[in-house]
């Protein structure tokens, strides 16, 4: 005690000192008059709660027994104005003894009859308890345990007494739980926002831009099973909507656009971006009036203004770039049916601002003490602009390209970065899943390195496919050596797609369990690992096509082949695999083409390869009898024909071709059954049902085929070729099978 004032010491004494409660509530007296508002650092007040004791204070708050000519309010009141006192200290508000005892205060804001006077200055305090708990990392998790979010979402659903109080409290809890805050209470969720975004919509003073922000926290905290379908009979989602609109459409300063602005991006992210065509008469008009807003904030903060002033509005210009992003995604769909001005406008609006976008990133790129030194946030800034550019690259084909290709090796650079930081940190939590120590509660990516969760090579990989076309993007890549980091990629998202199970115990395995459902999250990572492999074959395709000389002599790519030949033959042979199974076998196609040298005969991988690759060639076609013998599109690839289609064309071409160079092949096109089941095929399809490209396909194909093998004539005539070359007028395969 060698720390504390005199006032204090004496204090403490004498509440140590007391015999009984009634010594001790008088001593509490006594050192209101003794203690000065100078005394009360830190140490002085723990000590002070210490020495009273939270049991005793706790008694008070509960007891209902006081002398007959005192307010029945007046022990509670006395100990609730202590607390309240002493709760603006972290040390105290994160005491055990004050955390334990939570349910308490918030007993006292549910409970407490709010229309009794003398009870608001009582429920305030209690308030203002909470807040300060609330404040803190320790206090926020016991609110979290003991169920606080809803029962201050309960609180200001039910219009009680002092209820944004409950909604401050709400919020800090939910920002650090996330999700996690919501589990199992998606309709406490939708009932809150439901009262609150009326509030939003019919409030017109100072306190509508107040709950701007919390409604933008709560979005934020949202369930992913949340959005536009499972919200169509609550009326949150049109009493923001409405709101918003009528706030951006009026005459208003920065302090009430941002918050509206940060909301709009967020309320997208969770609803998606039909959320903003829910006018019926004019759909369009508030997606295209956000777009114009935020393209003209993304050069209001970006152009002609220092790095550091930049980072004084991060989080607008971020929120910005989230709605940015996800409307051009939603434009390169088409489904919007927009006049000719109106896409001349949005074109001039976005270009303008990722000439920003870009103008930064170039200036950047020259000042790599910010990329080395930065600052947490500023790396994450740096990011959300590579992310958001990332995204207009992979729509927008032309515009820009000397800026573009200017700053595509640093952009190239954060991105790889990234990705290892990605790899490393995912392999450490499949880790931890497997070992069953990824049990707690999720929290915001302020827990570890927030880096290490933005995977910005997987937001360019669609880009990429752009500019590999391109000679000078295509030249950039392979001068950088992004090829290696793209294999490298290519085996870390396969590794997600074929996700083993960890071996089971012996023990359990006697016990014959139900196999577990996989983790959501890991259903979710393993759908987007399947996209990522789509556009890293894509890639590596236009490559393979364009920089034949180089691939023909690559280690690198001979390494790419084996890995398909060894791993294709793995992937389940079901209908939602047939994109990726199309990529990666006419991937290995086209490298086996150029890399014929490399390969053996007897290699059994393949053999294993080519199997499954006749698979994918063979089975798109089927002739229909229903449709008069008509050759259609096999009813298991029709729902994907418009991502395989060319993939067909492509893989059937290239067969032929690697036939012409690796005759060999040629028996598995038998043995399979492939090369007369086609000729069958084609016999039974009516004439006029196929296509002129197919069918150049298909006799390109058995052409091959017959000047591979000489076994086949005799095998095609067994099959009727004949019949097959005058019905669908086979010229040249009639010329192959028939000549003298």
């Amino acid at each position: 005690m060698s720390e504390l004032t005199e006032s204090v010491k004496k204090c403490v004494s004498v509440l140590k000192a007391a015999k009984n409660d009634t010594e001790k509530f008088a001593a509490l007296f006594m050192a209101t008059k003794l203690v000065k508002g100078s005394d009360c650092n830190t140490k002085n007040k723990k000590a002070l709660f210490e020495a009273i004791g939270f049991p005793f204070l706790k008694k008070l708050l509960l007891s209902t027994n006081v002398p007959s000519d005192c307010p029945p309010a007046i022990y509670k009141s006395v100990a609730i104005s202590i607390l309240s006192a002493f709760c603006r200290e972290e040390e105290i508000a994160t005491h055990k003894d004050m955390l334990a005892n939570v349910p308490v205060f918030l007993d006292i804001v549910e409970q407490t009859d709010a229309e009794n006077d003398d009870n608001l200055i009582f429920i305030s305090e209690a308030y203002e308890c909470l807040q300060n708990i609330a404040s803190f990392e320790p206090g926020q998790k016991t609110l979290y345990e003991i169920g606080a979010v809803s029962r201050m979402s309960e609180i200001y659903s039910t219009n009680s007494f002092q209820t944004d109080e409950a909604l401050n409290i709400l919020v800090s809890v939910v920002s650090k739980y996330g999700p996690a805050s919501w589990e199992g209470n998606t309709k406490g969720f939708n009932m809150l926002l439901n009262k609150i975004s009326l509030d939003f919509e019919t409030d017109n003073s100072d306190r509508k831009f107040e709950l701007c922000s919390i409604l933008h926290s709560l979005l934020l905290s949202s369930r992913k099973e949340i959005n536009l379908t499972s919200t169509s009979d609550e009326s949150w989602p049109l009493n923001i909507y409405k709101a918003l609109n009528d706030i951006l459409k009026s005459k208003i300063g920065k302090k009430q656009r941002d918050p509206a602005l940060k909301l709009a991006s967020v309320i997208v992210e969770v609803l998606s971006i039909e959320w903003t065509l829910l006018d019926e008469e004019r759909p369009q008009q508030f997606f295209l009036l956000l777009i114009q807003l935020c393209t003209v904030e993304v050069r209001m903060q970006l152009e002609d203004r220092s790095f550091k002033e930049i980072m004084d509005n991060a989080d607008l210009v971020t929120a910005c770039f989230t709605f940015l992003e996800i409307a051009i995604t939603y434009l390169a769909t088409d489904s919007l049916d927009l006049e000719q001005k109106e896409k001349q406008q949005l074109y001039t609006a976005l270009k303008g601002a990722f000439t920003a976008v870009i103008n930064l990133l170039t200036k950047l790129s020259k000042d790599m003490e910010i990329i080395k030194n930065g600052s947490i946030p500023e790396k994450i800034f740096i990011c959300a602009m590579v992310r958001v550019l990332a995204a207009w690259l992979a729509q927008e084909t032309s515009a820009m390209r000397s800026a573009v290709y200017g700053v595509l090796p640093f952009v190239l650079q954060l991105c790889n970065e990234t990705f290892y930081a990605y790899r490393s940190h995912y392999v450490q939590e499949r880790v931890k899943l497997e070992s069953n120590k990824a049990d707690a509660p999720s929290t915001t990516d302020s827990d570890g390195d927030p880096l290490s969760k933005i995977d910005l090579l997987r937001f360019l990989l669609p880009a990429l496919c752009h500019l590999t076309v391109e000679d000078q993007g295509r030249k950039i890549m392979l001068d950088t050596k992004e090829e290696e980091v793209l294999h490298e990629a290519l085996a870390f998202h396969w590794s997600i797609v074929h996700y083993k199970r960890p071996p089971v115990p012996k023990a359990e395995r006697l016990l014959k369990k139900p196999v577990p459902e996989l983790p959501a999250k890991l259903v979710e990572d393993m759908k987007d690992s399947k996209t990522a492999i789509i556009s890293i074959c894509n890639i590596f395709m236009n490559i393979t096509v364009l920089e034949s000389k180089l691939v023909e002599e690559s280690a690198l790519f001979a390494s790419l082949m084996k890995f398909i030949f060894n791993n294709l033959p793995e992937l389940k042979n079901v209908p939602e695999n047939l994109v990726l199974h199309g990529h990666l076998a006419v991937l290995g196609l086209l490298l086996l083409k150029q890399q014929s040298k490399r390969v053996k005969k007897n290699d059994f991988s393949i053999c294993r390869y080519i199997q499954v690759t006749i698979r994918f060639l063979w089975e798109a076609y089927t002739v229909d009898e229903s449709s008069g013998d008509a050759l259609v599109v096999h009813l298991n690839y029709k729902m994907h024909w418009r991502e395989v289609e060319e993939l067909w064309f492509l893989g059937m071409q290239t067969m032929s071709a690697i036939l012409a160079l690796e005759p060999w092949i040629s028996e598995f096109a038998i043995e399979s059954g492939w090369a007369q089941g086609t000729v069958d095929m084609l016999r039974k399809a009516q004439v006029g049902t196929i296509p002129a490209n197919t069918k150049l396909a298909f006799e390109d194909f058995l052409v091959h085929l017959v000047e591979a093998n000489k076994d086949v004539k005799k095998l095609f005539n067994d099959h009727d070729i004949l019949t097959v070359c005058q019905t669908h007028r086979f010229m040249e395969l009639g010329k192959k099978m028939f000549k003298s």
